[in-house]
């Protein structure tokens, strides 16, 4: 297969909001060890794609600049030592930055297969989340069947996929969002209880309930202290971005009496052999569960490679549900 010397991609005009992505053109990349080209037919964009741009979230040394960090398409090429993946095949993963663009290379370790039953567009939505939910919840946490699994933002991207790995796998599911249609969302996943935390006092519910084992928090802010009062003894918290701050000024007291396990944790800084252990546990145990239609994709707007900066917009706004992913 000949391939072209160059290739669109999105670029960043410096730091700061959407309008500093622009369309520009790279010389494609060349497949390392161990690595596949992948000519990418949708990426998907998430929260750290927004850090990166406001110079939150620089790329880690080696990895390429431009922006996406999950892409799903068709290998056109592979590097030495790559035997998972040949050219031809067909599938998703997770990358280290460079998805928002026409080719991108990537580790075959961190690569799927795309599940049966789901199309090239819903793969592209699954890597990011899944290897966050399935790493921190399950292989983290150790969420069990017959657990209270607190999800908050249960209509997003890593929410839609907490959901219904929770209750995949035997957790009993409360989720919080805002406003009505996204909290019907979490319901139509799987949620035994969703519910308007502008109208609702989540606290007050989970408690009632007998209180949360596990919770998944990307809001910070005033949730951390009470994320803990919504929990019962020796439950692990979560944390995985501050949409509120992650200043916060609280008492510690409740964790040590309650025997709690508070974590968090960046994907993309995990080590290469880490995401191939995660790869392999999702290939394994989760991705079949797809076919059965236990679990589906969750892809609320597809947009053209072009259209990144409004992508962003649409995501800062947060009134979607489920995945953004751009057509290259």
């Amino acid at each position: 297969m000949t391939l072209p010397m160059t290739m669109q991609a999105i670029e960043m005009n410096g730091a700061g909001g959407p309008e500093v992505l622009r369309g520009g053109q790279r010389a494609i990349p060349q497949p390392g060890a161990g690595q596949v080209l992948v000519k990418v037919a949708y990426a998907g964009v998430n929260g750290p794609d927004l850090m990166q741009r406001k110079g939150l979230y620089p790329a880690p040394k080696g990895a390429s600049d431009l922006l996406g960090l999950e892409i799903a398409g068709e290998v056109v090429a592979v590097g030495a030592d790559t035997r998972r993946f040949t050219v031809g095949d067909t599938l998703c993963g997770l990358t280290n930055g460079g998805g928002y663009a026409e080719y991108c290379a990537i580790l075959a370790d961190h690569c799927l297969p795309i599940p049966a039953g789901v199309t090239v567009a819903q793969a592209a939505s699954l890597p990011e989340a899944f290897f966050t939910v399935w790493s921190n919840v399950f292989m983290g946490a150790g969420l069990k069947a017959g657990e209270t699994f607190l999800v908050h933002g249960g209509a997003g991207g890593l929410g839609t996929a907490a959901i219904q790995l929770g209750k995949a796998f035997g957790a009993r599911v409360i989720a919080t969002d805002h406003p009505a249609d996204r909290v019907a969302t979490c319901i139509e996943l799987g949620a035994d209880r969703a519910l308007d935390y502008e109208t609702e006092d989540f606290v007050e519910v989970v408690r009632g309930m007998g209180g949360a084992d596990v919770i998944l928090d990307i809001v910070g802010g005033a949730y951390v202290e009470r994320n803990i009062k919504a929990t019962r003894h020796d439950a692990r918290i979560v944390q995985l971005a501050f949409a509120l701050g992650s200043k916060v000024q609280i008492d510690l007291m409740p964790i040590m009496l309650k025997r709690l396990h508070y974590t968090g944790s960046t994907l993309r800084s995990r080590s290469d052999a880490f995401k191939r252990d995660v790869a392999r546990e999702l290939e394994a145990k989760v991705w079949p569960l797809f076919a059965a239609g236990t679990l589906k994709p969750v892809v609320g707007t597809t947009l053209p490679l072009a259209e990144a900066a409004e992508a962003h917009r649409l995501m800062e706004r947060a009134g979607h549900c489920g995945k953004i992913v751009l057509q290259a």
